[in-house]
């Protein structure tokens, strides 16, 4: 069990038949009245935030999220194929289950996958990884203005931002968790 003034970012709990996790939270004490915790919660199974405050006092049940790195092997139009390093089973996980930095992800590549009860609901690449731009406009020679950016297309299809001073064929470091360009690899 765990009270709702031991919450910290990260924590998970049980709730209505619900599993959530504590995105931010907040111990306001107010100079008159009870002291009460301010959060915003994430469904761990729907991706739904909201907004929500809890007497210190509450106490709900521990959720276990099971996190298990496996290798991002391939996908068939309609499933994307997952393996267990150590027993080589592999898992079908549906697209809806991805999420958006997902983009990132190559096959070959280790993410952690997380589940809840055997229920898989969510991938985690890793946080950065390094990919090959495919396609960027070519920078102009004397344009140094700082933080000038342009867009690029990654080997995974992913698009996002660089400096001007990055060329098609180079080698990126990105952060999944943002979706920002970090630096040369």
């Amino acid at each position: 069990m765990v009270t709702a003034g031991d919450f910290r970012n990260g924590v998970t709990f049980e709730m209505d038949g619900n599993v959530y996790s504590i995105i931010e939270f907040q111990h306001v004490k107010p100079g008159k009245g009870a002291a009460f915790v301010r959060t915003k919660i994430r469904n761990v199974i729907s991706g739904a935030v909201t907004e929500k405050t809890f007497n210190p006092n509450d106490k709900y049940p521990t959720a276990f999220i099971e996190r298990k790195d496996m290798e991002y092997l391939y996908n068939d139009g309609d499933l994307y194929y997952f393996m267990d390093s150590e027993t080589y089973e592999q898992l079908p996980i549906s697209p809806n289950v991805l999420g958006d930095n997902f983009r990132f992800v190559k096959e070959n590549m280790v993410c952690k996958v997380l589940s809840y009860k055997g229920n898989v609901f969510g991938i985690e690449p890793p946080n950065f990884v390094e990919l090959q731009v495919t396609e960027t406009e070519p920078g102009v020679k004397g344009d140094t203005a700082t933080n000038v950016t342009k867009p690029a297309t990654l080997e995974t299809g992913a698009e996002i931002k660089v400096p001007i001073f990055i060329n098609e064929g180079e080698i990126i470091r990105v952060d999944t968790r943002t979706g920002e360009y970090m630096e040369r690899a």
